[in-house]
Formats: structure tokens, C-alpha cells, sequence
């Protein structure tokens, strides 16, 4: 499950469904670069997990639409923690990627000891 909460889609697509329920193409549309194969694949695998419901209506054309459930919702509370955190600590973790770069620390170069 953490792997599903981590990956990008996913926490973009939950991020979207928190306003309300909406149609696939208006998912898509509030996502910027998802393919329609990985929205496809992420909307199943959320539905499946139990963090949306898929809502099809017997109309022509037919109108599917896509809402948090209860379990969602509680997801997105985590996730806004997690974006609280991020905000909080961006400029540290920018300072550290850059002094990073500087140093060539975390690229697999070994430490030199004096």
C-alpha cells in the first residue's frame, strides 16, 4: 500500500478528488502530463484499494464519475500533512540537494577520510 501512496499519480488524482466527484475526462484534464493509460491503471487500482468509487450512470452518452470514499478522505488528510512537511522543510532540502551536487554526496563517490 505505501507504494501506491507514494507514487505521484496517485497522490494527484487524490488531490483532485477532494473537491468532488468528477467525470474521467475532468480528472484528466486537472492533471497535466498523465497519460490516459496511467489514469486508467491508477483510477483501478484506487478503486480496487477502496479510496474511490466509481459511479456509472445509465445515460447517453454514459457519464462515469469518480469520488473519495470515507477511506480516501482519510488518505488526503495524511497527504496534506505530508505536504505541510514539505512546505516546512523545502529550503533546507534544496540547501542539502545543492550542497549535494557541490560534493558529489549520495552519487556513490566514496567519502575521503583526512
Amino acid at each position: 500500500m505505501l507504494d501506491r501512496i507514494g507514487d505521484k499519480w496517485t497522490m494527484l488524482i487524490i488531490s483532485t478528488l477532494n473537491a468532488g466527484p468528477l467525470r474521467y475526462s475532468d480528472v484528466q484534464a486537472s492533471i497535466p502530463g498523465i497519460s490516459q493509460r496511467m489514469l486508467t491503471h491508477t483510477l483501478k487500482h484506487l478503486e480496487r484499494d477502496g479510496l474511490i468509487t466509481r459511479t456509472a450512470y445509465p445515460e447517453v452518452p454514459p457519464r462515469v464519475e469518480y469520488e473519495l470514499t470515507k477511506l480516501g478522505r482519510s488518505l488526503m488528510k495524511a497527504v496534506m500533512a505530508m505536504a505541510g512537511w514539505a512546505a516546512a522543510h523545502h529550503r533546507e532540502i534544496a540547501a542539502n540537494r545543492a550542497a549535494s551536487e557541490l560534493t558529489g554526496v549520495g552519487r556513490g563517490k566514496a567519502a575521503v577520510s583526512a
